[in-house]
């Protein structure tokens, strides 16, 4: 057992990987996304030009994900640090989105409130699981669909499209709305709620196989450690156990839930 525990690699091991250093930079972009986004006001009232900077810095952010997924996987760079951060910086780019949009009465705040709840529960739970030893659980098929659905209802939402019709007001008066505006806007709202379905299905499945593997380890007797891999299946490693079948210990995608 002491032998595992001191083969399993530190969380901040590889800290200022190239992969690290993008995830990083994705912070920054959020933390510049959320003032111009503030200042730019609902629906870009305030500053239409801020607006489309929010969402052009949206944007950005949201596809840098795919960029250090693609080193950590290419260069093998995949930490335990990573794992961890990759999701992080999702969750602080969706969840200030989300809560700024409901701020501005552009997202109902059930909608918000829901998305944070299993966002912040997962990443406790991410947090626990390293805390008592085990390995960071990447994210199931159902955790992917979820981040692509909310980047781009979110990125729809942030859009003024609006203000591409001479006349129209933000509220939708003035002149007649055109047809593909108001398809425009029943697509966006589409998206993200579908985005809160597959929100909290895969935060359900998430702690379904949390507790469920570590039933299975306490019930064989064994310290055992679970790694879903990022295709959704799983595999479980046992102290009595000479092979290790953990999915992260080959190059893989960056883990997000």
């Amino acid at each position: 057992m002491r032998n595992r525990a001191a083969e399993r690699p530190s969380l901040l091991d590889g800290w200022n990987s190239p992969p690290n250093l993008v995830t990083y930079a994705r912070i920054v972009l959020v933390l510049a996304f959320i003032g111009v986004d503030v200042a730019a006001g609902s629906r870009g009232t305030s500053s239409l030009a801020l607006r489309w900077t929010a969402a052009a810095l949206f944007a950005v952010a949201a596809s840098t994900d795919k960029l250090d997924g693609w080193m950590a996987r290419t260069y093998d760079h995949v930490t335990e640090l990573g794992k961890l951060m990759d999701p992080i910086a999702d969750k602080l780019l969706i969840g200030s989105a989300l809560v700024i949009a409901s701020c501005f009465g552009e997202l109902g705040w059930w909608v918000t409130i829901l998305m944070l709840i299993r966002e912040v529960g997962i990443t406790v739970m991410r947090l626990c699981v390293i805390d008592t030893g085990g390995r960071v659980i990447a994210a199931s098929k159902a955790g992917k669909y979820k981040t692509l659905t909310q980047c781009v209802g979110l990125g729809l939402l942030l859009m003024p499209m609006w203000s591409l019709v001479p006349g129209l007001s933000a509220s939708g008066s003035g002149t007649a709305t055109p047809m593909w505006v108001t398809v425009y806007y029943v697509v966006t709202y589409a998206v993200i709620y579908l985005s809160l379905v597959l929100c909290l299905y895969s935060g359900a499945l998430y702690l379904y196989r949390v507790f469920a593997h570590r039933g299975h380890g306490s019930n064989g007797g064994s310290d055992a450690t679970e790694s879903i891999g990022r295709d959704g299946a799983s595999s479980s490693s046992s102290a009595s156990s000479s092979a290790e079948t953990s999915r992260f210990d080959s190059p893989s995608d960056r883990a997000r839930e």
